[in-house]
């Protein structure tokens, strides 16, 4: 891995940016597997930059949760347990829920089309090569309903989660990276349409139940594959 072109005008700040955001996506991507130590010498030369850099963008994602530092021993790439699955899913169940409550008052008929045309996007995905695709328009999906509620603290605190788990730990263990749960495609597609529904009914109480059931049902068939992988 080297420096992009535009390197030699590259801020310092702008570098420690580069050097997370790669870091970033080879953790989310598998590439630096769960509980593999990263040596800040090591990722230095492969990355084509000096340790200062790398330093400082192993602290974003120590702050992101996405790596920790262990005393005396060095920084690692967070292992996630099913303890935290639970905890990142009842989280996101609460949150977006009460979002896609308030979005119910305010979503535009605009937004309203984007949602039906990510949902028709999703509907298509019908095989494993497209897993990927699915999960980013299914990202698309629950933000833009995030975004709907017009409660910025909602929008910044869920797309930050979003942002640092963007397929929600599906891709972060190793017999759900390249599978998903079965049926969990039409699973999905059903309640998505719920939600639509109540959303363009603009029903605040059914939105904030049917966003909150949605979230725990992928949470809960998510857990139920980690266990029965054990």
């Amino acid at each position: 891995m080297n420096l992009p072109p535009e390197a030699p005008a590259l801020t310092h700040k702008q570098l420690r940016q580069w050097v997370a955001d790669r870091l970033r996506s080879d953790i989310l991507e598998n590439r630096l597997q769960p509980g593999e130590w990263l040596r800040q010498e090591r990722l230095a030369q492969d990355y084509g930059v000096s340790q200062m850099p790398v330093r400082e963008a192993l602290k974003t994602l120590e702050g992101e949760g996405l790596v920790e530092h262990v005393p005396y021993r060095g920084v690692r790439v967070v292992a996630f347990s099913i303890a935290d699955v639970e905890d990142l899913y009842a989280t996101r169940a609460f949150l977006e829920g009460r979002a896609a409550g308030e979005a119910a008052r305010q979503i535009t008929p605009e937004e309203i089309q984007t949602l039906r045309m990510l949902q028709d996007q999703m509907a298509a995905c019908t095989s494993p090569s497209d897993l990927a695709r699915y999960r980013q328009l299914n990202k698309q999906f629950h933000l833009t309903i995030v975004s709907a509620s017009r409660r910025a603290y909602l929008e910044r605190t869920l797309t930050q989660l979003w942002d640092a788990f963007p397929t929600m730990l599906w891709s972060n263990f190793a017999t759900t990276a390249s599978t998903s749960a079965p049926a969990r495609f039409i699973t999905d597609n059903t309640e998505h349409e719920a939600l639509i529904a109540a959303l363009e009914a603009h029903d605040p109480g059914e939105a904030e139940r049917l966003a909150r059931r949605h979230i725990e049902i992928s949470g809960e068939d998510l857990i139920a594959v980690l266990r029965e992988a054990k």
